[in-house]
């Protein structure tokens, strides 16, 4: 029998990787590293959004925050190209 280490993000917990391997679970520890540092980035963006953004909450703060952190590099690019930001959505329809 094999013995096969997983690595997943403390932000995340055990259970919440476990429920959501897909996603959460991870096969070396690079990947689960970079998630960690997704999360914290997204953590950040949430209290800035929720600082600047009156009446906005919590859930939407948190929705918001992680869709940037995940998209991080195309908001890097974007930044000197705005029109990168919704260029992959007009491709798709």
């Amino acid at each position: 029998m094999a013995v096969q280490a997983l690595y997943f993000s403390e932000r995340d917990g055990q259970e919440m990787a476990l429920k959501n391997p897909d996603k959460m679970l991870f096969t070396n520890k690079a990947d689960a590293d970079a998630r960690d540092r997704m999360l914290e980035l997204s953590e950040e963006i949430m209290v800035f959004l929720q600082s600047r953004v009156e009446g906005l909450t919590d859930d939407l703060a948190e929705q918001c925050a992680l869709s940037i952190a995940q998209e991080k590099d195309l908001f890097q690019k974007a930044l000197k190209k705005p029109s990168l930001l919704n260029a992959s959505r007009e491709n798709s329809e």
